[in-house]
Formats: structure tokens, sequence, C-alpha cells
């Protein structure tokens, strides 16, 4: 059975959690708190989740969901997630992260920085056009009319691959919107961010095509 390593048991992180579950898989997850703290969280989960310290839930799993706002300097396990896929949830939120100078300047996305943090790991956008509650609602079987499509950008085709799958088996459609430099196009201010609330597939290809470099840099 396919375990995910879950950084982040807020909204999005637990969320997911539940979805992976309900889909069966197992699921190891941490805060930074300890695991401790989440004794109420898993015993909602059910037996096939466990709460763990993050350099261990990123051990155990086969590939990652990293669901905390990325800091300019590292803190997520680099040696944990080698080799793997790490789906990153984080979209950059001046009013929460601050300024990032080299995000501001269009010279990198949050998503490539979150790569070179995790330089051996498979970095891949996932699950940051959705509202968390709607992660276990929205979801729509294959085929089925307006349903919403989620974005998501790597480097690495492989990953893209597992989101897709991911996606589809949580009820949404894939827009592919690599590689990493072009995920500014989901950017908050974006046509793809302000319509989140329900796009298509065919309306999220579009509003990425609608995209407009922003300068966020301070006043």
């Amino acid at each position: 059975m396919t375990t995910i390593g879950i950084i982040g048991a807020g909204e999005v992180g637990s969320q997911i959690a539940r979805a992976a579950l309900a889909n069966g898989y197992e699921v190891v997850i941490a805060n930074s708190r300890g695991p401790e703290t989440l004794e109420n969280l898993v015993a909602e989960l059910g037996p096939s989740a466990r709460a763990a310290r993050a350099t261990d839930a990123a051990a155990a799993g086969d590939f990652a969901v990293v669901a905390v706002p990325l800091k300019l300097v590292n803190d997520m396990p680099v040696e944990g997630l080698a080799g793997k896929i790490v789906l990153d949830t984080n979209n950059y939120m001046i009013w929460r992260d601050g300024h990032f100078d080299v995000i501001d300047s269009g010279e990198k996305t949050v998503l490539e920085l979150r790569q070179e943090h995790l330089p051996t790991s498979k970095v891949v956008q996932a699950f940051t056009h959705i509202q968390a509650p709607r992660i276990t609602t929205a979801g729509r079987p294959s085929g089925t009319p307006d349903r919403l499509a989620l974005p998501t950008s790597s480097n690495f085709p492989e990953a893209v691959a597992l989101v897709t799958r991911l996606y589809d088996q949580f009820g949404f459609d894939t827009v592919d919107n690599s590689p990493l430099s072009e995920s500014w196009r989901t950017a908050p201010g974006q046509p793809a961010w302000t319509e989140l609330a329900h796009q298509t597939r065919d309306k999220l290809t579009v509003n990425l095509t609608r995209a407009r470099r922003i300068s966020q840099a301070p006043s």
C-alpha cells in the first residue's frame, strides 16, 4: 500500500490526508509541534494514519506533501525527501510571508525556490488552487461536465504524472503548467487565481494564457 508523508497538519494537509485515506492510501502526518499534538486528528483519521515528526514522515512516505509556507531558509528535511516526488501546496502570500525580493522581481517563483531547497527531490505544484474543505467535497468522477480542474507544474514529467493520477482519484482534472518557472501564471492576482472558485480544464487553460507579470515590489 502506498504511503504519503504529509508535512503540515493544518487545513490543507489534514484535508489531503482525509482524501488520501478515502482512496486507499496510508498517511504519516507531521506538524511543527510534535506528534503528541496530533492525537485527536489521528484518532479521527483512523488506523491507516499515524503521526510522526517531519523527518520521519518524510522518510516514511513513498512520496510526500509539503503543506506549509516556504521560508527563505529551508526548514524541510532534505535527506528524508531525497529522491522522492514532493507535492508543494504553497502559494506566495505577501500578507503572510512578507516580501521575498527574488519572487517580487520575477527572478524565481516560490516553487523554484522550494526546488532549490530540495535539490535531490522532484518538486511539483499541487492543491494550490482549491479551498481546503473542497478537497474532500468538490471532486467528481472523470468525464463529469464542469469537473473542477487544478493546475500543476514541475521540472519532472513523472511528478506531473503522479499529481495527475492523484487529482483524478480525488475527483479533479489536471492542467499542466510546467516547468516550475511558468508557475507564476497561477500566482495570487492572476486570472487562474481570481477565478479559482470553479474552473474547468478549458477555463483554467485559457486563464493561464491570460496571465501577465505583476510587480509585487513593496512601495
